[in-house]
């Protein structure tokens, strides 16, 4: 199997860290690979091959592989269950992702890989009025100890911290004294060694 993408991605941070808690055998390879192309037609990442079948987008990537590889079970079978870490997955996807893009992007991306400033004010604004009311939901739900879904890891858990993490990476943290629960909570999630090792990875990249 082969994943194409840059962690930095959190939408391929995603799709690593649920195939490594999977314990799937995968290859990385980067966007710009001429493969990528053949995988995502629309040039989103991450894309996905295994054998002739390919496929991107990281939702219909996890869907398959936790098809293909059914145990460790990191998608809830139980109806409720289901529906809520669903609910997370989109919450980490569209909404904190939406906040995430315009401060990354525009703290991050634009000047050290497009050689242009960023709209500074944008990432700002976000990270003020967007940021906070983000981490207030958060915080609502966050367990004092476990996880989001049925008091143990899962697909809800991956989504929720994926984004987060672009967002540290773009000098947007989470507060421990305004939110301690959700800080704790993710600070958890971040310390799993799937997290933990891109995490890590990531910072060298933006070391660079």
């Amino acid at each position: 199997m082969i994943i194409y993408g840059n962690s930095l991605s959190p939408f391929v941070r995603k799709t690593l860290v649920f195939a490594t808690e999977k314990g799937v055998d995968f290859e990385l390879k980067s966007q710009m690979d001429p493969e990528f192309r053949e995988v995502s037609p629309f040039g989103k990442m991450p894309g996905f091959r295994d054998g002739d079948f390919t496929i991107s987008d990281s939702t219909a990537i996890i869907t398959y592989l936790e098809a293909v590889h059914p145990e460790p079970n990191l998608i809830p079978t139980e109806a409720k269950a289901r529906a809520r870490a669903i609910w997370y997955e989109e919450f980490g996807d569209t909404i904190v992702a939406a906040c995430g893009g315009k401060i990354f992007f525009n703290r991050v991306v634009s000047p050290k890989f497009f050689g242009r400033p960023g709209d500074l004010a944008v990432a700002d604004e976000a990270q003020k009025t967007e940021f906070p009311k983000l981490m207030d939901y958060l915080e609502s739900v966050a367990p004092a100890s476990g996880f989001l879904v049925e008091n143990r890891f899962t697909l809800a858990d991956i989504a929720v911290a994926s984004p987060l993490a672009t967002l540290a990476h773009g000098d947007c943290h989470m507060d421990a004294k305004a939110h301690p629960k959700a800080h704790a909570y993710i600070s958890r999630i971040w310390e799993r060694p799937a997290f933990a090792k891109l995490i890590a990875q990531e910072k060298g990249m933006l070391a660079a």
